[in-house]
């Protein structure tokens, strides 16, 4: 594949799919907002988005002692639209029912206390997956709503479901403008330079806000530490694999918590859940 651009040596792009960076490239960063506009416009283009703000990423539960939910990042459109996008790396078998739990609450904040009437804009709950739920299948991208089984016919148009497998995007020239970009999240940090074919602006944006060129000193200093504890982490979950430890991910997520990383980190790159880290010790 040859290069538009002549750049050299390696660590050239961040690895924009781990937490802190994605909220960079997508929230914080320069025009992080225009980017995140053309993703879901090219991700949900029957919606015709046309402008977006960010939304909080916190949202506590009203019933005492229950969890709330953070997602990576949420934002609404012009028309009230809810999308919430969360990045997850490593295999989670409940993600689909942890989907509909985070949408559940976008929709109780649009709802006022007391209202008689259950009035609320569409929610999108979009996960961006490093793994697949369906390893025998091609497919990258599955969106999901509510349907009768038989006829097909829509139940509602306010809950939507969306999952980006990245791990399956491919970057031919042919390929949905969408499954380039998921091609890109997922490689970005072993480019050294920016492919051909990768062009338009939602590319140009996309690899402006990973190029570690742009990243502050103490940002970089941030990365690189976010780096050595994302490679332990695989390391020992590989070597847990290899050796056929059926508790290596606990094992590994019980040492990390000792270590004092943070838990969000921990259950993305373990794939256990919020309960399962509240029991280890």
């Amino acid at each position: 594949m040859k290069s538009k651009t002549s750049l050299s040596g390696h660590d050239r792009y961040a690895d924009i799919l781990l937490d802190n960076w994605f909220k960079r490239s997508f929230k914080e960063y320069g025009d992080a907002k225009r980017l995140m506009l053309l993703f879901l416009q090219t991700l949900i283009p029957e919606r015709k988005i046309a402008s977006i703000k960010y939304v909080s990423e916190e949202s506590t539960n009203q019933t005492p002692d229950k969890k709330g939910i953070r997602v990576d990042v949420e934002c609404t459109d012009e028309n009230g639209n809810r999308f919430l996008v969360e990045v997850q790396q490593a295999k989670q078998s409940d993600f689909y029912d942890r989907a509909v739990f985070d949408s559940s609450f976008a929709v109780q904040r649009q709802l006022e206390e007391g209202a008689d009437e259950y009035g609320f804009a569409p929610v999108y709950f979009i996960g961006i997956m490093r793994f697949s739920m369906h390893p025998d299948s091609v497919e990258f991208l599955y969106k999901y709503s509510l349907k009768e089984d038989n006829s097909g016919d829509v139940m509602t148009d306010h809950l939507h479901y969306i999952f980006l497998e990245v791990t399956k995007c491919r970057p031919d020239s042919d390929a949905p403008l969408i499954e380039r970009v998921g091609y890109a999240l997922n490689h970005m940090a072993e480019f050294t330079q920016r492919p051909d074919g990768f062009d338009g602006e939602l590319f140009d944006l996309l690899f402006n806000s990973a190029d570690l060129h742009t990243f502050a000193p103490e940002e970089k200093i941030k990365y690189h530490n976010d780096m050595t504890t994302e490679r332990d982490i695989r390391n020992q979950i590989k070597y847990a694999h290899d050796e056929g430890i059926a508790e290596g991910k606990a094992e590994t997520a019980a040492e990390l918590k000792r270590l004092g990383i943070d838990p969000e980190v921990i259950r993305k790159a373990t794939g256990l859940t919020d309960e399962q880290l509240a029991k280890l010790c």
